[in-house]
């Protein structure tokens, strides 16, 4: 069972990722990040990357999309709230747009 992350859980796991923030409050708050690409052929790759491993884990974020930006959204609608599953799925969205060492 997932569980709900306290204020202080959040901002602990939050000071672990790059660029990404708080938005929202009650339950509504989420951890979202903008991502910015060249052209909307990229951002699109990004979103069906995206898509791949949220449908791997079964859990799915909120995308708000333009043609060169993606907005990505997660809080855990089960508990309304966010859990660690919110943070290791940003984390792996995070990794598709990490160069990998030569």
């Amino acid at each position: 069972m997932k569980r709900r992350l306290t204020a202080t859980e959040v901002v602990a796991n939050l000071a672990k990722l790059d660029n990404w923030r708080l938005n929202g409050d009650g339950d509504q708050v989420v951890i979202e990040k903008t991502f910015t690409f060249d052209s909307f052929h990229q951002t699109m790759a990004f979103v069906n990357a995206l898509a791949f491993i949220a449908h791997g884990k079964n859990h799915h974020p909120e995308l708000v999309l333009r043609s060169q930006h993606c907005v990505v959204r997660y809080q855990t609608h089960d508990v309304s709230g966010i859990t660690l599953a919110d943070f290791e799925s940003a984390t792996r969205v995070d990794a598709l747009l990490t160069p990998t060492p030569a």
